[in-house]
């Protein structure tokens, strides 16, 4: 992840991509506020540098997460969703009530942290999981209207 408009630079010099400040931009709203959707960042990004098309948001979204700057997440019912935490096969706890996503680390052993019972011959590198719940604060606002 990074902090800084200068490690962006490195990494998408590192990625093979073109340094343009709608890609730092968009780099830097991701690493600001994880686990955004596109229009979150896409705001982020205006604020930042003005007026910038949705879809030229959507096209340096695209190209980072095939170079593996960003991850894209999309847990059930929800907006595609991006995060600076890429290609460590980590899992996400989602809130049913809020919508509030959690990293959480890789559940058990090594990458793919899972093993199905028959892999149909495929050759599998990654698992995604995503656990569901109440996150703390609408727990206690549920305990509260009971």
């Amino acid at each position: 992840m990074h902090t800084n408009h200068t490690d962006a630079q490195a990494q998408l010099r590192a990625a093979g991509l073109r340094v343009t400040a709608p890609r730092i931009a968009v780099l830097d709203a991701v690493a600001a506020d994880p686990h955004s959707d596109a229009d979150r960042v896409a705001a982020t990004v205006r604020r930042s540098l003005g007026a910038v098309s949705t879809q030229a948001v959507y096209d340096v979204l695209r190209a980072c997460v095939n170079a593996g700057l960003l991850r894209r997440i999309e847990p059930a019912g929800s907006a595609a969703l991006y995060e600076t935490r890429a290609g460590d096969n980590h899992h996400h706890l989602v809130c049913r009530s809020c919508g509030t996503v959690v990293d959480i680390d890789c559940v058990v052993g090594s990458a793919p942290c899972l093993a199905p019972g028959d892999d149909h011959g495929f050759a599998i590198d990654e698992a995604e999981v995503v656990f569901w719940g109440l996150c703390p604060t609408c727990r206690t606002q549920e305990r509260q209207q009971s």
